[in-house]
């Protein structure tokens, strides 16, 4: 007789605990990965993947003017000057050096 009271305790526990396990988040869950803006700096580097030397050299630098200057143009549209400008602009083009090289 000591069986059956086992496992209807059992089924018991079962239908008590299931419900809260399921209810609960588990601990490791993946989290969203948060997609890191495209600069202008890198869509510079892809639309001169192709090239060699010299004019990959020449593509680049003319690339790279044209996002400080897109960069320096949206800038002064937020009417932002000082350091709070330069920081836009570096952001904005993607680069850690000085934004007029």
């Amino acid at each position: 007789m000591k069986l059956p009271s086992t496992a209807i305790a059992a089924s018991l526990v079962c239908l008590i605990v299931a419900p809260v396990l399921a209810q609960t988040t588990p601990a490791a869950a993946p989290t969203a990965t948060v997609p890191v803006p495209a600069t202008k700096r890198m869509a510079c580097l892809s639309s001169t993947q192709s090239l060699k030397g010299q004019d990959k050299r020449d593509q680049m630098q003319l690339c790279m003017a044209q996002a400080r200057l897109d960069c320096l143009k949206q800038a002064i549209d937020q009417k932002l000057v000082g350091e709070a400008r330069n920081s836009a602009i570096k952001t904005c083009v993607g680069t850690d050096g000085p934004a007029q090289r």
